[in-house]
């Protein structure tokens, strides 16, 4: 009983920290920055003082739940990468991305304006961009991702997205998938499809 008493409490630490970071992603993305730190740990189940032993300010809080936001959007990339079948990767990316920002709801706009040297986040935007554009350049070598296609086209998609409104959190995810499908769609390599419009230059917004 004594022996496994230590590794008890770092389960329960650890568990009272995914319960805290999950709860502050969801509040911090509804109703912005500025929640009171008790609101976060009442919505958490855990008592403010767990809380703020964890995370001493709210910036320490809002740091590490968007590390891990920033964290998701590697896994998948680096999923859609890893797929041998790189147009089902590259879809792979389109529909989990697009999911991610819409459960988001403007939380990575927020952070960057309030927090803007918290973390480096132009070296992981740049990392997410440069592995999307490897995949693309893979699925047009095999022919199924439309020739026309410039990785500018998947922020454009991303900024479409964002601007999703909905009723309730699972009515917007919901639009997003359908979203996204549509947008893989005009992706599709066709030999019918016809020549797109001069490329937005969106990362320059």
């Amino acid at each position: 009983m004594t022996d496994r008493l230590p590794h008890t409490l770092r389960s329960d630490a650890q568990h009272n920290r995914e319960r805290i970071l999950d709860a502050a992603r969801v509040v911090f993305a509804a109703d912005g920055l500025d929640v009171p730190m008790r609101e976060i740990a009442r919505r958490a189940g855990v008592a403010p003082a767990t809380l703020y032993r964890r995370f001493p300010t709210k910036e320490m809080l809002v740091t590490e739940a968007f590390t891990e936001q920033m964290h998701a959007c590697h896994v998948i990339v680096d999923e859609g990468l890893a797929d041998p079948d790189p147009w089902h990767g590259f879809c792979l990316v389109i529909e989990k991305m697009c999911e991610l920002h819409a459960r988001d709801q403007g939380f990575t706009a927020a952070f960057v304006s309030a927090f803007p040297h918290a973390i480096d986040f132009e070296a992981r935007r740049d990392y997410a961009l440069t592995s999307i554009g490897e995949l693309a350049r893979r699925a047009k070598e095999a022919g199924r991702l439309r020739p026309d296609f410039v990785l500018d086209d998947v922020l454009l998609v991303l900024m479409a997205n964002s601007g999703i409104r909905a009723s309730s959190p699972a009515a917007r995810v919901s639009a997003s998938r359908r979203f996204a499908a549509l947008a893989i769609q005009a992706f599709r390599a066709s030999p019918q499809a016809p020549p797109l419009p001069p490329a937005y230059a969106a990362s320059t917004v």
